[in-house]
């Protein structure tokens, strides 16, 4: 240890006052990440003289234990942070402390300078200065220090970040450094030991050395993220997704996986087991932490991974990211877009696999859950394919709350069947009794049954899966060929006589009358023009502003097989009127199958009228 007492004086380098002079009377927000930047220093600290041991054998210190200490005095007004690091020599606080040994520093003073007074104070971090944002907080920051080599001084470095700092010999220090920080009046909330708990566990769970604030270690959980899967036992899994998703519920699934290329990452997902939205306790925020080198940088970072898996939980670790990135950086940071991507990508392919392996278990979560897999074939463009894949539906093939996926309708569709076909409707017993799917059944066809007004939107955006065009059967542009029907038809002569009477007759928004190609059973059904808003498209305007939805256009397909049809064509030559009231009433079955009668009451009065002229007969 050297005997020279010397107290010295310096100057800061230009770069700095002007960091400190932003930092001190221009950043306001966030000022709590100062804690995580001196915690985050100390680490580094101590990780590195960890490292040092292994390769030196002349430590001073060398009992001391790899650990760091703060500790609170609310009397004083004093916030300590100690570690038992590599410490620092008096070349070495004028280096690391009074200079910012950075190629982007002037960038870095700039950026400060442009955030203002509105500034996020994140991006003090950004360009490897933390230790400065101590001074958004301090009336005067102190350093003691002694190297880790046996010949060191014991110094310690104090500024009020005024232009100038001082060092000066100060006797009996332990190896590493200890930052006592003199907070200002109006951050006196960071000596009280709750607030600085709650600091330490939002930003520094994870840190790999043990945290002592007042005597009491604060870090106990592990990152076992960055462990192996053959590390980790189902109760530290099931633990530590308790203490990051602050749930009570056990994961439905899990994803723990490391990867070195594109990017080098750590991540540990899980998928919970309730779905909290489908409780009323509105919109989940997003729930994966974003980590660099276990050190926090943002708790629920928006912009991460697609808005729809919002419902994900855990944790992502990059040590290629940049430390204490600013979240409007991380933002735009293609970055983070690309490690988004990558994990979004990963976690895709492993539900494929595991609703592959165990269909059931996965059709249990995805019945919970499916309203963001929807969301997601909606909104996510990028990612629209693999989600489709884990669609799922009941279908005319299907028993009822039996479903199938996209894939398996694919791959069991006939060799003559142009696309994969579908009916968004209420409920199965209104798919199944009405007259759509009738032609699709006698032909082999399989039908997806969609039950949601959501699904609407999940098949406009998907369109196509693996090549095969999505059509409704309620479309115009279906066509199914001949269909084989018993009984006589009627003549095309008569058939078209009786499109054209129809046509002249009905006048509630009826733009064609034609015969149908994919009617079996029933006599008629309606469906809308192109152009025309699909009737589930129009139930929802209509519940938003009813007044505004004008009555529906449609086109009628009648049936020539049909009794009632047949026997219509010579009811209209022979009784008017009454055809007129079978032929409206054959209308607002159609509507009423559809989801276009506006007003269902009208086939009452209808209907009474008919059975007079039936009776009177």
């Amino acid at each position: 240890m050297s005997n020279t007492t010397t107290a010295s004086t310096h100057e800061f380098q230009a770069e700095v006052k002007q960091v400190l002079d932003i930092v001190i009377h221009s950043l306001y927000t966030d000022r709590e990440i100062f804690i995580r930047e001196l915690v985050s220093n100390a680490s580094d600290s101590l990780e590195k003289m960890r490292l040092t041991q292994l390769t030196e054998n002349d430590v001073f210190g060398a009992e001391l234990p790899l650990e760091i200490t703060i500790t609170t005095d609310e009397t004083a007004g004093t916030l300590t942070i100690a570690d038992h690091g590599i410490g620092m020599t008096r070349a070495e606080l004028v280096e690391n402390l009074g200079t910012i040994a950075h190629s982007g520093s002037k960038a870095f003073a700039a950026a400060l300078k442009n955030a203002g007074k509105s500034g996020d104070a994140s991006l003090i971090g950004q360009f490897g200065v933390g230790f400065y944002s101590a001074f958004m907080v301090a009336d005067e920051v102190q350093v003691y220090t002694h190297s880790w080599r046996q010949d060191g001084e014991h110094l310690v470095w104090a500024s009020s970040g005024a232009g100038t700092y001082s060092i000066e010999d100060a006797p009996d220090q332990v190896r590493g450094c200890k930052i006592v920080i003199k907070l200002k009046e109006d951050a006196l909330e960071f000596c009280r030991p709750d607030r600085v708990k709650a600091i330490l566990a939002k930003y520094s769970n994870f840190v790999s050395f043990p945290i002592q604030l007042n005597g009491e270690r604060v870090n106990t959980v592990e990152a076992i993220w960055l462990k192996s899967k053959d590390e980790v036992t189902e109760e530290q899994y099931k633990a530590f997704y308790q203490f990051t998703a602050h749930a009570f519920d056990e994961p439905s699934y899990r994803l723990h996986f490391q990867a070195d290329a594109p990017l080098v990452i750590n991540a540990l997902l899980f998928l919970p087991e309730q779905n909290m939205e489908s409780f009323g306790m509105g919109q989940m925020e997003p729930g994966v932490g974003l980590y660099c080198k276990k050190v926090l940088i943002d708790p629920r970072p928006k912009k991460l991974l697609p808005e729809w898996m919002r419902f994900v939980r855990g944790v992502i670790d990059s040590e290629d990211l940049p430390l204490n990135i600013s979240r409007e950086s991380m933002q735009d940071s293609a970055l983070v877009r690309k490690l988004g991507e990558v994990v979004t990508k990963r976690l895709l392919k492993f539900l494929d696999k595991e609703a592959q392996e165990d269909s059931k278990k996965f059709q249990e979560f995805y019945a919970k859950f499916s309203r963001f897999f929807k969301e997601g074939v909606a909104t996510d463009f990028l990612n629209r394919d693999a989600i489709a894949k884990l669609l799922r539906f009941e279908s005319s093939l299907t028993g009822e709350a039996e479903v199938i996926g996209l894939a398996d309708y694919v791959s069991r569709m006939k060799e003559d069947q142009k696309a994969i076909y579908y009916q968004v409707a209420p409920s199965r017993k209104t798919i199944e009794t009405g007259p759509y799917v009738e032609a699709f059944k006698s032909k082999g066809y399989e039908v997806l049954y969609l039950y949601e007004s959501i699904d609407e939107y999940v098949v406009t955006s998907l369109r196509e899966f693996d090549g095969k065009q999505l059509q409704a059967v309620n479309s115009n542009e279906v066509d199914l060929g001949e269909i084989a029907g018993e009984g006589e038809a009627l003549s095309e002569s008569d058939t078209a006589t009786l499109c054209g009477w129809l046509k002249d007759s009905l006048t509630s928004g009826v733009e064609e009358v034609r015969s149908g190609k994919r009617l079996v059973n029933s006599p008629a059904l309606a469906i809308t023009p192109d152009g025309e808003m699909t009737p589930q498209m129009r139930q929802m305007m209509r519940a938003m502003k009813p007044d505004e939805v004008e009555a529906p256009k449609v086109i009628l397909e009648i049936n020539p097989r049909h009794e009632i049809v047949k026997k219509l064509s010579s009811l209209s030559q022979s009784d008017g009127e009454s055809a007129q009231l079978i032929a409206e009433q054959v209308l607002d079955n159609a509507l009423l199958s559809a989801g276009l009668l506006d007003d269902p009451q009208r086939i009452v009065a209808r209907t009474e009228k008919i059975m007079e002229r039936l009776l009177a007969k």
